[in-house]
């Protein structure tokens, strides 16, 4: 493969166990050796053993030095600079970014929410936007659509219906996120890209492993979360045309979970992204079981390929074998078709893009061994190289700072306050009006130096017994009480919504 034209993007494709897993690492050694960064995840957890150097497997030394000896490449064991990351933060720094960043249209396809409840969720966004408030975790998001329902009339006005259906929908699929993981995923520091972009001293390319091995028990959330971080390389990075070689390779394992079931506008963005992002010097691959598992709009873009076998057991597999050796430029020398079907483990049918990018001829392949390790690491090796890494102390803790969900505090703090100034004001008022009822002025006149207290000029009868004047008194308070109970009501509805 020409480092000019890696960055048209590739497809690492192949039936289970037929070596897709150790193409992708001998791919990520050699752009690493190249001094191009490597971002790529670890599905499996095989992938970890490119930070020990290879050969510490007698089984498998003799297979590979006669492999290396066949092909005529050195066979130069050696590790590789690698940071690890996991979305848990066990094994490896945290990743994580904000609801902010993610934007409506990622969350919608996270949470499998209709178009109803996306609408909901970008007028979520935009109010947020506009009264300035940071959506930085699951929190300030679930206060503001807590805000955004309870003010739904008014908002209704402005953006279209808010029902608060649609809300506690929302609510509800944002419960299942967190219970998948959302929690971790959604915080600050937010993971910046030039910390996946870095070189080390040596001038080799940075290889960082995606621990995705528990993310794939939530395909949604993993598909998604790579599904934003190449979005995210697609809007900050500039422009940089054709350059002699990649700035970033991001491999992109198990890519069908990206188009399952997913709505038309995120595969048109998906597109968008494979398209454009070549000129940003990003090459992208996608590694999958079969070719078909990718929109043709997709596949038309990968210019480099690598299938290993594929195995046609029923009339369906028949056909995606066919379909998958039309997609290569014909060979005379044998047939793509049966080739593909037969090619043994550590094989590949390949074509690269030549000169001028033009589609390289179809070509039965070795596949070199790795230099680094096959297969995982111990953990305390991982752990090591996470302590000793310098983005360990960046990443570490989880900072939680003055956002919406504390704006939002503070705003129904201060309407409590108001609410119970007008409730106090209500009640001195009630007891004035009741001193008043019951006949006093609250004037004073002064007699010979003796106070007398003014009384009404209509005193009470004489003839009102006891039992008559207790229920007369009763009734006063329950008047006075129920009118407190009807002012506490109306001002609580006018102040709830502030």
């Amino acid at each position: 493969m020409l480092l000019k034209y890696a960055n048209r993007h590739g497809l690492i494709a192949g039936a289970t166990g037929t070596g897709k897993t150790v193409t992708l690492q001998i791919l990520a050694e050699a752009l690493s050796l190249a001094g191009v960064p490597v971002v790529l995840s670890d599905v499996k957890g095989d992938l970890a053993g490119i930070a020990a150097a290879g050969g510490n497997d007698p089984g498998l030394a003799k297979a590979f030095a006669e492999r290396a000896a066949r092909i005529g490449a050195p066979l130069d064991y050696r590790a590789f600079p690698v940071t690890f990351w996991d979305v848990w933060g066990e094994k490896g720094h945290p990743v994580r970014t904000t609801p902010a960043e993610m934007g409506p249209l990622l969350l919608s396809r996270l949470m499998g929410l209709t178009e109803a409840q996306e609408g909901v969720l970008n007028i979520a966004f935009r109010v947020a936007d506009e009264e300035g408030l940071a959506l930085a975790d699951l929190k300030d998001l679930q206060a503001m659509l807590v805000w955004v329902g309870q003010n739904s009339k008014d908002l209704s006005l402005r953006y279209g219906n808010v029902s608060t259906a649609s809300v506690g929908a929302i609510q509800r699929a944002l419960l299942v996120l967190e219970e998948q993981g959302g929690d971790r995923l959604f915080g600050e520091p937010a993971l910046e890209l030039a910390d996946l972009m870095r070189i080390d001293a040596s001038g080799k390319g940075i290889v960082n492993i995606l621990a995705a091995d528990r993310l794939m028990n939530s395909p949604r959330l993993y598909a998604t979360f790579l599904l934003w971080l190449l979005s995210e390389l697609f809007e900050q990075l500039p422009e940089v045309g054709d350059p002699d070689k990649p700035r970033l390779a991001f491999f992109f394992d198990e890519a069908h979970l990206l188009f399952a079931d997913a709505p038309p506008a995120l595969v048109a963005k998906v597109e968008q992204v494979a398209r454009l992002i070549r000129s940003k010097g990003v090459s992208v691959w996608f590694i999958t079981q079969n070719p078909a598992d990718l929109p043709d709009s997709v596949l038309g873009q990968l210019g480099n390929r690598v299938q290993h076998a594929l195995r046609a057991f029923t009339a369906k597999d028949q056909k995606a074998l066919r379909q998958a050796a039309e997609n290569y430029r014909a060979n005379p020398a044998f047939d793509t078709a049966d080739a593909i079907q037969h090619v043994g483990t550590g094989e590949a049918v390949t074509s690269f893009l030549q000169a001028k990018g033009a589609p390289g001829m179809v070509e039965r392949t070795l596949v070199r061994p790795p230099l680094s390790q096959l297969g995982p690491i111990p953990d305390a090796e991982r752990a090591r190289i996470i302590q000793l890494s310098p983005l360990a102390m960046k990443y570490a803790e989880t900072v939680d700072r003055d956002s919406a969900y504390e704006a939002l505090a503070r705003r129904t703090a201060e309407a409590a306050e108001q609410a119970a100034a007008a409730e106090k004001a209500a009640a001195d008022a009630d007891l004035f009006a009741m001193r008043k009822s019951d006949g006093f002025t609250g004037a004073r006149r002064y007699n010979s130096g003796i106070q007398i207290e003014a009384r009404s000029a209509t005193p009470a009868r004489r003839g009102d017994s006891m039992a008559e004047a207790f229920g007369k008194s009763m009734a006063r308070q329950i008047g006075n009480k129920a009118g407190q109970v009807i002012v506490r009501g109306v001002l609580g509805s006018l102040f709830r919504g502030k």
